[in-house]
């Protein structure tokens, strides 16, 4: 399915009436995972409270240790720092990347800003090598401004 048709779909997700937002983020995270190929894991990672580490909270694809991630450590990390889209072609050229799985080949994760904050991020992982356009980036802005719409103002808060 293009970028293109996934769009509907994502919003029709976030405005289901009656799913929490636990359950509509875990919905993003697995149909993003089943309907594109290269997306071996998907996750939303958010800020741990007041805390300057992520917190996994909704995800799809093989469990990871890494539910927690300091600022500044990792993908992940760094985004939550740099507040800019990491797109990653081969991880293993990467110094500071946090292996989830041996068979990771690639990775990207984009900021999610509520109210102008940095408040948590999308991260895919790929099996593929290199295989992340910037059609990848502008869905993922698309998914993480529309995630930032359901979102309570003090959701990272919690």
């Amino acid at each position: 399915m293009s970028f293109e048709n996934l769009k509907p779909l994502v919003e029709e997700i976030l405005h289901q009436e009656n799913a929490s937002v636990e359950e509509k983020l875990t919905q993003i995270c697995a149909n993003l995972k089943s309907e594109i190929p290269y997306y071996n894991w998907v996750g939303f990672y958010f800020k741990n409270g007041d805390k300057n580490e992520l917190k996994l909270h909704s995800f799809a694809g093989e469990p990871t240790d890494h539910t927690i991630i300091p600022f500044g450590k990792g993908i992940c990390g760094q985004v939550a720092v740099s507040n800019k889209n990491f797109v990653v072609p081969d991880v293993k050229a990467q110094d500071n990347y946090i292996a989830c799985s041996i068979d990771v080949k690639a990775e990207i994760v984009v900021p999610l800003f509520k109210d102008g904050e940095n408040i948590g991020q999308i991260d895919i992982d790929s099996h593929t090598p290199d295989p992340f356009t910037l059609e990848d980036e502008a869905f993922l802005e698309f998914v993480n401004e529309k995630v930032a719409e359901i979102l309570p103002t003090n959701f990272s808060k919690v």
